[in-house]
């Protein structure tokens, strides 16, 4: 006969070390997804014990169970036993700060009253202990009367005795819940569940709907219901204030109270308690408001310059593998539909994917290391005054500035807002910033259209450098206003989204500095295992769907037996030593006439008269349309519309030289300085790229917002574009 498993939740402040006790508890297997309806993260973990398994549910870090939004009455329903894909729970494991008890003991607090069974476990005892803080935890338990458990989480010390006090605490005799409230207060909840509607009400909603006005369980328990029943909320708030009552201040005073209370006796801070630490003397200069900015942006720039540095050879080699596999596999399979689907559709939308897999891991451990020894809360703090003007907070910054090398690890980056909408909003701005991927479609349009202004910095045959040393300041300069353009638009993009559908004042930034500390290797490693898989389970599959999909717009319905024929024969003249030239020209004419007649190409010359008014012919429109899965398809894409075939990778002289002889009907050229520009500015705003579509889709858990995202994306793009072209051509270009 099985056993069920218990059911625990995690949970305490947030920079408590909650998540490195989850992890060391249950390793670094746990099931990470999302809760119905909201962006929150559930990450669900087992261990076993003597007894059988124990689930631990990791809630989200908060300061208090008073819910502000319905992200944040997740951690509420979950503890009720109203979240219905999570168990009910069978007791609580609360994590606190040893060495700031008196403030996060107010969380603790509010826990008791649920009057589950509770295990606290005091984490970072060996801070409290430096700081010369002394705790009697065996009066504290007693106090309590629940297990208290001093803990070094990060370096695995007491772990074990966390997971004996998590089993024998389920065996105790029920704990009352604890009261602070007066009398006046439990009358009003029992009047309050006179009505039908809150009859099988918990105790607890209905007192934090008296104390929260206007927060998220008000709005869950009465937000359709009768005026009567809200005219008596407010009723028996003007009732407990005649009492003495006032809400919501009264809450606070009490459990402050109470907290003091608890630690007379228990708590000796010693002689020393007042010694400037080490953290002390590196925030005076870390979070300082000129020298810590100068640090943080050298870091950052640091962090920035080895995404690309470090990660551009793993890529560089995953394209390779992706190459010789696709080779191979190539020529194991008749020529046809089927190797072109494995070859051109799955092989190439793997590689698609896994191609992001460096910048994602190597992002990843920039952050668990920056996260883990303290100075990740340093950098929100620093960039807060900033954010606010955009109605974000600092903790939006990270995210915004990693989604410059990807706006996928960029969009995953933002699990650690906790506010719903500040992080709402920053999924929907982080693909506007210049990705990587935007990269080919620059330097492509700049190499071919835009004028050489050159600065010679060391003169040709110079003893230094036999060829000289020449800087054309144009190329780069329309380089990084290209890379800047989305990171502007942005500004007054979350501007509008905050002042419409993300209403609402900017919560206060309220943080607290971690002390600082050696990043666990363990730990570290295991945030970067969880993000890579995530990363790889969550966009895999749908990206290849998706490249699998265009694969077959490109590729039927047309007759591809010539095409068949040329290769074999182009297979056949390489295998002789014979001259191939005219071969692969026909090959490329075959092919382009194919793309021509394609779905896809069908659908580009259907948009035309859409994309005309921004200098663009069908051809430019086929490519917009191929490149949905990721932007730089764009550039193979022309390669094989205008008879290059697709790897143009090797001679990219020959593409700018087809786009310059590229013309119109009435041989007028296609390609302008405007038209170049309009496409630069189209794809430096627009959200072609698939996989941080998916993404979003992922961590919104919702398909509004992918779709969202692309439409005002997309639209944002073409109007710009437009006007982009229109102007250009009126002045002249």
């Amino acid at each position: 006969m099985s056993v069920l498993p218990l059911t625990v939740a995690v949970i305490g402040n947030p920079n408590t070390g909650k998540s490195t006790l989850f992890s060391a508890l249950t390793g670094m297997a746990a099931h990470i997804g999302n809760y119905p309806g909201v962006t929150v993260e559930k990450k669900i973990g087992r261990f076993r014990d003597e007894a059988g398994i124990i689930q631990l549910v990791d809630l989200p870090g908060t300061y208090s169970l008073a819910p502000r939004s319905l992200d944040e009455m997740v951690s509420v329903d979950v503890l009720l036993g109203r979240q219905r894909d999570v168990a009910a729970i069978d007791a609580v494991l609360c994590i606190v700060d040893a060495s700031n008890l008196d403030r996060h003991l107010y969380l603790v607090s509010q826990v008791l009253d649920l009057g589950l069974p509770v295990v606290l476990v005091l984490n970072f005892w060996d801070v409290a202990t430096q700081r010369g803080t002394r705790i009697n935890v065996d009066e504290l338990s007693r106090r309590l009367g629940v297990a208290v458990i001093p803990c070094e989480a990060h370096r695995r010390v007491n772990v074990e005795e966390v997971r004996k006090a998590i089993r024998a605490s389920t065996n105790t005799p029920e704990r009352p819940p604890v009261r602070l409230f007066p009398e006046a207060f439990s009358r009003e909840v029992e009047r309050l569940r006179s009505h039908p509607e809150f009859e099988k009400a918990p105790d607890f909603l209905l007192e934090r709907l008296l104390i929260d006005v206007g927060g998220q369980t008000e709005l869950n328990l009465t937000g359709n219901a009768r005026p009567a029943l809200k005219t008596s909320l407010t009723e028996a708030r003007q009732r407990l204030a005649e009492a003495g009552c006032r809400v919501p201040t009264m809450e606070a005073r009490l459990r402050y109270a109470w907290i003091r209370q608890l630690l007379d006796g228990v708590v000796d801070r010693g002689s020393t308690s007042n010694i400037t630490t080490t953290t002390d003397r590196l925030d005076r200069f870390l979070t300082h408001r000129v020298w810590g900015l100068l640090v943080f942006c050298v870091l950052m720039v640091i962090v920035f310059q080895a995404l690309y540095t470090l990660a551009d050879p793993m890529m560089g080699w995953i394209e390779e593998r992706q190459g010789e596999l696709g080779k191979a596999v190539g020529n194991l399979l008749p020529i046809g539909p089927l190797r072109s689907l494995i070859v051109d559709g799955a092989i190439a939308g793997v590689g698609g994917v896994l191609v992001f897999l460096p910048q994602i891991v190597l992002l990843f451990l920039f952050i668990a290391v920056l996260e883990d020894c303290g100075y990740m809360a340093r950098a929100a703090f620093l960039m807060d005054r900033l954010m606010t003007r955009l109605g974000l907070s600092g903790k939006s910054f990270v995210p915004l500035m990693s989604s410059f090398a990807c706006a996928i690890p960029g969009v995953m980056a933002t699990r650690t807002i906790e506010n719903s909408r500040d992080r709402m909003v920053t999924i929907l701005i982080a693909p506007l910033m210049s990705c990587s991927a935007r990269l080919p479609v620059y330097l492509l349009m700049i190499s071919a259209f835009v004028p050489e202004r050159v600065i010679t910095l060391v003169p040709e045959r110079s003893f230094i450098l036999p060829n000289g040393l020449y800087w054309n300041w144009l190329h780069g300069l329309v380089l990084f206003g290209m890379m800047s353009l989305g990171a502007l638009v942005a500004i007054p993009v979350a501007w509008l989204l905050r002042k419409t559908y993300f209403k609402g004042e900017t919560p206060p930034f309220v943080l607290e500095l971690p002390n600082y500390k050696w990043p666990s290797p363990r730990i570290v490693l295991s945030r970067v295992w969880s993000a890579a898989s995530s990363f790889l389970m969550r966009a895999g599959s749908l990206i290849l769907a998706t490249s699998i999909l265009i694969w077959a717009a490109s590729y039927f319905p047309g007759n591809h037996e010539r095409e068949e024929q040329l290769i074999a024969q182009i297979a056949a003249a390489e295998e002789a030593g014979q001259n191939t030239d005219e071969l692969r020209a026909a090959l490329n004419q075959e092919s382009e006439h194919l793309l021509t007649t394609s779905f896809l190409g069908r659908a580009g010359q259907v948009i035309e008269p859409v994309v005309k008014p921004a200098g663009w012919d069908w051809r430019i429109g086929v490519g917009v349309i191929a490149s949905f899965p990721a932007r730089e398809i764009i550039v193979a894409t022309l390669g094989t519309i205008y008879s290059l075939g697709k790897d143009v990778a090797d001679d990219p002289p020959t593409l700018i030289e087809a786009l310059r002889a590229a013309t119109w009907p009435d041989g007028r050229p296609v390609y302008t300085l405007p038209v170049a520009v309009s496409i630069m500015v189209f794809f430096a705003l627009c959200a072609q790229c698939a996989a941080t579509l998916m993404v979003i889709r992922r961590e919104t858990n919702s398909w509004f917002w992918p779709v969202f995202a692309f439409s005002y994306m997309t639209l944002l793009a073409y109007a710009a574009a437009v006007f982009v072209y229109q102007v250009g051509t009126a002045l002249g270009g």
